[in-house]
């Protein structure tokens, strides 16, 4: 039988080993944690998990945890930065063996901030923009995700989003989009509003382009993000599915407790995912 100990413990034990190696491009992935048996999706560190912290800061915190993709958050590398203040901030997460995959999430208010905001993607170098559209602008953003061949995924933020409170509100705007167009599933704030993330992970995985792994204290407007392993959503039962719907994109841990000392309860939800991940396999 395996429990939840057991998966603290073998998640833990797999932080230990933690691997160093150069990485022959900016791009290139880094090292696998294990060759065979390997899950289609990868995990990952939401920037905003780290708001309170510089790069250096945040970088040394994932290698403290075994991590090597990021999503970037323009307090890391800001908008108006430069070609070779670009170049030198993916030189510095090649020398820690970090990828960063995506930017976001954006808000933009209209056209011309949709447009800065694609304009920083291709200039950062990736093909994943998480952002947060007016609903007016969801026609344009298609356009210029087919114009600049970057995906784009909608982030849901729970019942206190008037635009985006869960997935099904975003793949009912999107379903007749660009292909392109798709949704950042947070499957917390999703919990939040009162959905099984389990269930919307399966009905809407073809549009699922990233996500933002959390737990969360209840099913309800007032519930709180909490470690991983702690909250109400079955995370077995989460990793389950992603293998089922084969999603192959990251799963961005996206901690926001704690958020001025959050290395423990990264650490621990780091732990227990992976734990989770070898013991159902």
């Amino acid at each position: 039988m395996t429990t939840r100990r057991n998966f603290l413990q073998k998640g833990i034990l797999g932080l230990t080993a933690t691997t160093l190696i150069n990485v022959p491009s900016v791009f290139a992935a880094p090292a696998k944690r294990n060759a065979a048996g390997k899950d289609p999706f990868k995990l990952a560190i939401a920037g905003y998990s780290f708001l309170n912290f510089n790069l250096d800061e945040s970088l040394k915190m994932m290698k403290r945890v075994d991590v090597h993709y990021l999503c970037i958050k323009d307090f890391h590398l800001p908008f108006k930065s430069t070609t070779e203040e670009i170049t030198a901030f993916h030189a510095k997460l090649k020398d820690n063996n970090v990828v960063g995959y995506a930017v976001g999430p954006i808000y933009t208010k209209n056209k011309e901030e949709i447009d800065n905001a694609f304009n920083y993607a291709k200039r950062v170098g990736v093909d994943l923009l998480i952002g947060i559209p007016a609903h007016a602008d969801l026609e344009y953003v298609a356009q210029k995700t087919k114009e600049y061949n970057i995906r784009y995924a909608i982030h849901n933020h729970g019942p206190q989003d008037k635009l985006y409170p869960n997935a099904e509100s975003i793949y009912n705007l999107i379903k007749n989009l660009d292909q392109r167009v798709g949704i950042c599933f947070d499957m917390g704030h999703n919990k939040r509003d009162g959905r099984d993330s389990v269930a919307d992970l399966q009905k809407f995985s073809k549009r699922i382009f990233d996500m933002h792994l959390k737990n969360v204290t209840v099913a309800a407007n007032e519930g709180t993000t909490c470690e991983l392993g702690r909250g109400v959503i079955d995370i077995p039962a989460f990793v389950k599915m992603l293998r089922k719907v084969n999603y192959q994109g990251c799963c961005s841990l996206e901690y926001e407790k704690d958020m001025k000392d959050p290395l423990a309860g990264i650490a621990e939800s780091v732990g227990y995912f992976r734990g989770v991940c070898d013991g159902t396999r």
